[in-house]
């Protein structure tokens, strides 16, 4: 087999046609969870069986917060080094400003509660 060739026009399309059948079937596994997730949520209200669950806006802040930090610093560092100062450090530099501003949200919030 010759390597410059170019490939086959059927390997171009089913090379093209394989993401574009990938996103279709996760869009109906999604859409179907939604579905059912909601008619069973329906019907629990129906009989009178359905709780409503609670979202701790504290421990998700300082999760987020902490792997946002973590991962933009990680990014920024690398990036910095590689490329130097240039735009392309806003690639580590968003994640961390969103990451030091959810622990900055947590360490407020926390002060709150104590007091």
């Amino acid at each position: 087999m010759d390597l410059e060739q170019p490939p086959s026009a059927a390997a171009q399309v089913i090379v093209a046609i394989i993401p574009i059948v990938g996103i279709v079937m996760g869009s109906v596994v999604v859409f179907f969870y939604l579905l059912w997730n909601h008619k069973r949520k329906v019907l629990l209200i129906k009989a009178g069986q359905y709780t409503r669950p609670r979202f701790d806006l504290l421990s998700f802040s300082l999760l987020t917060g902490l792997l946002l930090s973590s991962v933009g610093s990680g990014l920024t560092v690398f990036l910095a080094i590689a490329r130097g100062v240039n735009y392309g450090l806003l690639g580590g530099i968003i994640p961390l400003a969103i990451g030091v501003g959810l622990l900055v949200y947590y360490g407020i919030k926390r002060g709150d509660r104590s007091s």
